[in-house]
């Protein structure tokens, strides 16, 4: 598993990465995604979570 430092300086994130660092459960992130307030991209299946995107939600700042 990576180290805090290390989730901090990626470009993207998986969903449990987010979970990690933001302190919510997947069931609530998937909840914001799903509402939009949570903007991701899916990448060869895999649903991604851009680090300007959860920088943006967690500071509030999300359009």
């Amino acid at each position: 598993m990576a180290t805090d430092n290390e989730l901090l300086q990626k470009l993207t994130y998986t969903i449990s990465e987010f979970c990690q660092i933001s302190g919510l459960g997947r069931t609530t992130v998937y909840m914001h995604i799903n509402a939009g307030r949570l903007k991701t991209r899916m990448v060869g299946g895999r649903r991604l979570i851009p680090a300007d995107s959860g920088r943006q939600f967690l500071l509030g700042d999300a359009a």
